[in-house]
């Protein structure tokens, strides 16, 4: 098997390579690569996976549908002409490159010498570059679910008219789906796959590989509170930070948390824990400095926890302990009680998980208040959207205390985002096609 790969940001790479590193692990001849359409593709080199075309972080970070301003930066930054080598570079890759003088033309679909299929991850972008190469094509949709518009009782009151024309993908997506060169479809959860599944398009449902790789490096036993034994331990409310991956803006949420920290410790007097895991492209010495200047005092501990979860730092406030990892990011998701969110594949993970999730909007450019809305559809009940930091301790007081909500929670989020192994199902079926 020949197979490009392209996919449209950080969260779409990390799906990608899930699926790509399962493909390596059969039998066979195999010859992968990947053009990644926004940033730099670390996931894939981390990965051994060769990258054939230019790429070029945009000030963005890919989020120009999130906030219309950062579109003329990234058309200042570059843009159109990064695109327009990408396209040429998928055409090459095909074996179809009919780029003149810097402009692309789509030549006949006879004339296309197709020496390798394309496996698109995102949302229209890649779609539509799989569709211009000519060759025969994939897609696993991630960025768009039924969710946004109806649950399993029907469409959302107040979204009727977007809900027009049956699906959330538009026409023109489905068209792009319902080609003949298109093999595959993957959408994101059942509900999206039952709408789509009564026209033309090859639809499979088999899960979502955001909820792949999830298990912690460690046993969950082994998790322990820097001055509690286990009985002590079992009954301390831990809560996990998710602040995003992007810098700056996930040091400016990180902020908003650390107030609403302070605001949980203020209304709870029970002992409680806070982690939070720190991305790769982040420095968890700034955060730890921010930390500091919130009043969390540094406390250097050799525990159980610490170890586990490679914990970088820890600090103590009141009858609050805040432990800082770079590492322990599987362990946190199942470790904690709770999530105050500000983030996206972070957020619908932990959902995923059937734990419930706090989020507060931020000043963009991913999570802004119309992200968070759009999220907050998107997961249900399991996710509760409050627009200040002030809100969540009365909030999580009333959610801990009832546990009807709690187990429609752990339902909806199971539901919504699928059962690990779904990156296997979609390679193997890969393997399959003809």
């Amino acid at each position: 098997m020949k197979l490009l790969c392209l996919s449209n940001g950080h969260g779409e790479d990390a799906i990608a390579v899930r699926i790509l590193r399962q493909l390596k692990s059969f039998a066979g001849p195999l010859e992968l690569a990947a053009l990644p359409l926004v940033g730099e593709g670390v996931a894939y080199r981390e990965l051994g996976i060769p990258i054939i075309g230019p790429v070029k972080p945009m000030p963005s970070g890919g989020f120009i549908y999130m906030d219309g301003r950062q579109l003329w930066r990234d058309l200042r930054g570059g843009l159109l002409g990064l695109t327009i080598a990408q396209w040429q570079a998928v055409r090459r890759w095909v074996g179809g490159s009919h780029a003149q003088r810097g402009v692309v033309r789509r030549p006949p679909d006879w004339c296309i010498e197709r020496k390798g299929k394309i496996l698109a991850v995102g949302d229209i972008v890649p779609l539509l570059f799989a569709w211009w190469s000519g060759g025969k094509y994939a897609f696993v949709g991630t960025a768009k679910s039924e969710y946004f518009l109806r649950d399993e009782a029907g469409v959302l009151p107040g979204y009727e008219w977007q809900a027009w024309s049956g699906s959330v993908y538009l026409p023109w997506e489905r068209w792009l789906m319902s080609s003949r060169r298109c093999q595959a479809v993957f959408p994101r959860d059942s509900l999206t796959a039952a709408r789509l599944k009564p026209g033309k398009i090859p639809v499979f449902d088999l899960g979502n590989p955001m909820m792949d790789d999830l298990q912690p490096q460690q046993p969950i036993a082994a998790l322990a509170h820097p001055n509690g034994e286990k009985g002590e331990r079992d009954r301390q409310l831990t809560i996990l930070l998710l602040p995003g991956s992007r810098s700056p803006e996930a040091y400016e949420n990180w902020q908003l948390l650390l107030q609403t920290a302070a605001c949980i410790l203020d209304r709870r007097r029970s002992k409680v824990i806070f982690a939070g895991a720190i991305a790769p492209l982040l420095t968890v010495e700034r955060m730890g400095e921010m930390a500091s200047s919130a009043g969390w005092l540094p406390r250097v501990v050799r525990t159980d926890y610490t170890r586990s979860c490679t914990a970088s730092m820890t600090y103590i406030q009141k009858h609050g302990t805040l432990l800082l990892t770079e590492k322990g990011y599987n362990q946190c998701l199942h470790w904690a009680d709770v999530a105050i969110a500000m983030a996206g594949t972070a957020t619908e993970q932990f959902v995923g998980l059937g734990k419930p999730a706090i989020a507060i909007p931020g000043g963009g450019p991913q999570f802004t208040p119309a992200f968070a809305e759009a999220q907050s559809r998107l997961l249900g009940p399991s996710l509760v959207l409050v627009q200040q930091p002030g809100q969540v301790a009365d909030l999580l007081e009333k959610l801990l205390r009832d546990p009807d909500w709690l187990q429609l929670i752990y339902e909806n989020g199971q539901r919504r985002m699928g059962k690990p192994g779904a990156a296997r199902r979609i390679a193997t079926c890969l393997t399959k096609l003809p």
